[in-house]
């Protein structure tokens, strides 16, 4: 994947879209990490599975799908490749008064406890509230799954409120907590040198909570 296709870049971590030839590296990758997402979410681990998946994101206007990778290193043969640290996801995308959209994301097991994520979340909330022009980022999240929580809180989400039987995963209606942050937020920083985004692609967005340690549309909500 050439370095020119990524939508954001930061220091480690750099964002691009789902495309169909990372559907190999994706599946093993969901396959290694089941462990660690169950049973808060359910990422395709096959094929057929991504191949839908990765088509909803890429098609749906109402849905913006981004993966998470390591920046691009030269792997000796003249290309540039990254291995892929996870996945955030803007789904329910709604515009006119709104301007919003709802988070899923997930980290991939060899990736965990890194501050990947942390990075790559920044760079999405960027892309969200300049190019996407959205105002709000929604995150749903199941009150025991801690490790979500402290991504969107170290992120500077806050907490708005608590939902009884909201989603049905794994079998059941989950209760959850409901987190957001709006472009109020955050505060607009002049462009880093080793922080740059895609030509055209707005401003960049540092959040303006302390520096600090995992992504809904049923089944992926953040747990």
């Amino acid at each position: 994947m050439s370095e020119n296709a990524y939508l954001a870049e930061g220091t480690r971590t750099a964002i691009r879209p789902f495309t169909p030839a990372d559907a190999e590296e994706f599946t093993v990758r969901a396959k290694e990490s089941h462990g660690m997402h169950h049973p808060w979410l359910f990422p395709p681990d096959d094929a057929r599975a991504y191949a839908a998946y990765a088509g909803r994101l890429t098609e749906d206007a109402t849905k913006a799908g981004f993966l998470v990778c390591e920046r691009a290193v030269d792997d000796g043969n003249g290309t540039a490749s990254g291995p892929i640290a996870g996945f955030i996801n803007i789904n329910n995308i709604v515009g006119g008064a709104f301007h919003c959209g709802a988070l899923g994301y997930g980290a991939f097991a060899h990736a965990a406890g890194r501050g990947l994520m942390s990075e790559g979340l920044d760079l999405v909330m960027r892309y969200a509230f300049g190019p996407l022009g959205l105002h709000r980022l929604e995150a749903n999240i199941q009150p025991a799954n801690a490790g979500s929580i402290a991504l969107v809180r170290r992120a500077g989400f806050r907490l708005e409120g608590f939902s009884p039987d909201f989603l049905f995963i794994d079998g059941a209606w989950r209760d959850h907590e409901q987190w957001a942050i709006t472009a109020e937020m955050v505060r607009q920083d002049p462009p880093r040198e080793a922080d740059t985004m895609a030509p055209g692609s707005g401003p960049a967005w540092t959040t303006t909570a302390p520096p600090g340690a995992q992504i809904p549309e049923p089944p992926e909500v953040c747990g």
